[in-house]
């Protein structure tokens, strides 16, 4: 397996028959790809555009949406008591959804918006959704990025209240989602849950929206005439192919709270911005734990607060 690799690729051999995954974010881009490929198996997409999700996997076997605002908690505490009151467990639960270099934008009561939907959100959701994944011995994937080079936690001004900058709060999200995978296989993995984050790669998808032309050009990612440029760029069956393998792949079996790039395990990261690899701030325990404590206090939400 490697940059190329597929999601049909990565599922060659392995029946997930019987299995229940939740893929937020499963109903546009390397999401829907991720709906796709899971679909051996039961799937459950929370959605904020309800309508729009159902229509987008209309056709696919073995799939239903539910609503979910992964900015608005009292959104994710009636998904997650709507889910555990269905009686079923998790066996994947694939916290996809994000949102990339918005404008400054605040939600809840006055969070920045990346850092609140991209990890609040999905701390949320698994510490409320805890029993049932506990009960399932999931496997729990969160999509960082390798946009976590460009910053680490700005524990002075994690709101961003002193001074936005876009790409800064879009790589401090995807620090937090790395090191919430970090210290949710430290809690977790006494119950059968593992934890992992990835790195998708490049790919051309919506999550685009808020970059302008220009700042496409001046990246490389597409050509005066609007076409893409960047050689690099996977396909969104290439792009959703780390998360698939992460949640499924018996190469992972005893093993947790590593970043995954490219169908792997990814290396210390090089000098310089957005090389391959993972900051060592990223994968760093003592941040880990610190940065949960803080989403604990932030949402009022804690599953392991007798652990912690």
């Amino acid at each position: 397996m490697g940059a190329r690799s597929t999601t049909a690729e990565v599922l060659r051999g392995i029946d997930l028959t019987g299995k229940l995954a939740i893929v937020t974010g499963g109903y546009s881009g390397i999401g829907l790809e991720t709906t796709r490929a899971l679909a051996g198996a039961h799937v459950v997409v929370p959605a904020r555009r309800r309508a729009v999700a159902q229509e987008a996997v209309a056709g696919i076997h073995g799939v239903e949406v539910d609503e979910l605002d992964l900015s608005d908690l009292e959104s994710v505490r009636g998904f997650a008591e709507r889910f555990i009151a269905s009686g079923r467990s998790i066996d994947l639960l694939i916290n996809n959804a994000g949102i990339m270099a918005s404008p400054e934008t605040r939600v809840g009561p006055g969070w920045e918006a990346q850092f609140a939907t991209n990890h609040l959100g999905h701390y949320a959701l698994v510490n409320r959704l805890w029993p049932v994944i506990a009960q399932g011995g999931a496997r729990v994937v969160t999509v960082s990025s390798n946009g976590h080079q460009f910053s680490g936690i700005h524990w002075g001004d994690v709101q961003f209240e002193h001074g936005y900058d876009k790409w800064q709060a879009y790589g401090q999200a995807k620090t937090a989602n790395a090191l919430f995978a970090v210290q949710l296989d430290v809690l977790g993995r006494d119950a059968g849950v593992r934890a992992f984050s990835v790195h998708p790669g490049a790919i051309a998808t919506q999550l685009g929206r808020h970059v302008s032309r220009e700042e496409m050009l001046a990246a490389g990612w597409i050509d005066e005439d609007g076409n893409p440029a960047n050689a690099g760029f996977k396909t969104p069956a290439q792009g959703a192919a780390t998360q698939v393998w992460a949640a499924t792949s018996p190469q992972l079996a005893g093993m947790g709270g590593v970043y995954c790039e490219d169908c792997d395990i990814a290396e210390p990261a090089g000098d310089g911005e957005l090389t391959g690899g993972v900051r060592t701030y990223a994968t760093d325990p003592g941040q880990a734990a610190r940065l949960w404590r803080l989403s604990a206090e932030l949402t009022g939400v804690d599953a392991f607060a007798a652990t912690v």
